[in-house]
């Protein structure tokens, strides 16, 4: 781990968005933001390592858009918000990073494509961020990263220690929790 790197202050709870088992031996928390390049490069990769570890990890995303830098990511965050109202976080969430260089090109109209073209109803997400306090989740993940130490997108925290240095050194202390090395 990162001697002297800041702990992930808010514990991953049931509330979080996360895959995996919840008793994996290694926990990734990844603080992203939809319309970050970093984050845009970051996603295949995290997927990969997914994938190589299977049920030794959970992953679990919390918001935390920079607006000043990337005006779409807090509109893209609401949006992931009110899919999840539908059981539909995760088909969203993937869909913005596969297709981020598409829908940052159109604006707010391309993050509607996403709804259409995963066939959720775009009257139940209006609903959604209409009916409930979205935005007070997503200032939640905000202040829970910032508390943490978060000042940058992506940042990621292995078992609640900031790992930085890139999805290669994440990968590297992976396989070593995993090993119990």
């Amino acid at each position: 781990m990162n001697a002297g790197a800041p702990e992930l202050v808010v514990p991953v709870s049931k509330d979080d968005h996360a895959q995996g088992r919840a008793d994996a031996s290694v926990t990734l928390v990844e603080y992203g933001d939809y319309q970050c390049p970093a984050c845009g490069m970051a996603y295949p990769e995290i997927k990969r390592i997914q994938r190589e570890f299977g049920n030794d990890l959970r992953f679990v995303f919390r918001n935390f858009p920079l607006r000043e830098a990337h005006p779409l990511a807090h509109p893209a965050a609401e949006i992931a918000e009110a899919c999840a109202l539908l059981q539909r976080f995760w088909p969203m969430h993937d869909w913005l990073y596969e297709n981020q260089d598409a829908w940052t090109a159109y604006g707010a109209d391309g993050l509607e494509a996403g709804l259409r073209e995963l066939g959720i109803d775009e009257d139940s997400v209006t609903d959604g961020l209409r009916d409930h306090d979205i935005g007070a989740r997503i200032r939640a993940d905000f202040m829970g990263g910032v508390r943490s130490g978060v000042n940058g997108t992506p940042c990621f925290f292995l078992n609640g220690h900031r790992m930085d240095g890139g999805t290669e050194v994440l990968e590297s202390v992976l396989a070593r929790l995993v090993d119990g090395s």
